[in-house]
């Protein structure tokens, strides 16, 4: 049986973020699926365990490859660890897992900080588009029609969610590759390099899923095919 493609998007963004690849995939025979994490976001803790059910169901009961962009990078070994058929795991310009540890104890201090600083008295952040601005997100995003979808789509954040501790499953428990988008995450993709995974370089920008879909498509492609176990 061919293993159904799950297309995470991070919990900082929404399912839009994929909708582009996911028409690109199916058009190339893939079977499918993009989970929506928006309603984990507002739902209330616990953030981490909730998203990963999502995620799961997603996979319909059949074996799946799990694809995570961003900052669904970290949850998919929790996912993973409830699904009986994983075949793969594939890192697109994301974070890889941390079993045990929250989001707060892993990112650089600066950004840490500037998360803390941008919350109101609720302890609610912006939605991510906010944090970086029109200007930027038209360059990153040049059609306007995909990118107010996209941020249509981008739920205020609850400070308790990145502060939320994962899960502490197992991890690795099947194969993984990783896609790099931009030179932000270099340091991610010298680690799975390292752990001797498959990695493709490719010279666009973090949200290429939204601006360069045929070029995200088939570069998930090929790493499908040189999983291995």
């Amino acid at each position: 049986m061919a293993a159904r493609v799950v297309l995470v998007h991070s919990p900082l963004a929404g399912s839009a973020t994929w909708e582009l690849v996911a028409a690109e995939l199916a058009g190339r025979g893939r079977e499918v699926g993009v989970p929506d994490l928006t309603g984990t976001v507002t739902a209330g803790p616990p953030y981490r365990s909730r998203q990963a059910e999502v995620i799961a169901c997603s996979a319909s009961g059949k074996p799946a490859i799990l694809v995570g962009h961003s900052g669904a990078g970290p949850l998919l070994a929790a996912a993973g660890a409830i699904l009986d058929q994983v075949r793969g795991y594939v890192f697109v310009d994301a974070g890889l897992p941390t079993p045990g540890r929250s989001w707060m104890e892993t990112a650089p201090s600066d950004l840490a900080a500037q998360l803390r600083e941008m919350a109101d008295d609720q302890g609610w952040l912006p939605p991510w588009p906010q944090w970086w601005g029109d200007e930027t997100m038209a360059e990153l995003i040049p059609d306007p029609a995909v990118r107010r979808n996209f941020a249509a789509g981008c739920p205020r954040l609850p400070m308790a969610m990145f502060e939320e501790v994962h899960p502490p499953v197992p991890w690795p428990d099947a194969p993984a590759a990783y896609l790099q988008l931009s030179e932000a995450y270099q340091d991610q993709a010298a680690t799975a390099r390292g752990l001797g995974w498959p990695v493709a370089e490719r010279a666009s920008h973090h949200l290429a899923p939204l601006a360069d879909s045929a070029l995200v498509a088939e570069s998930l492609g090929e790493l499908f095919s040189q999983l291995r176990r």
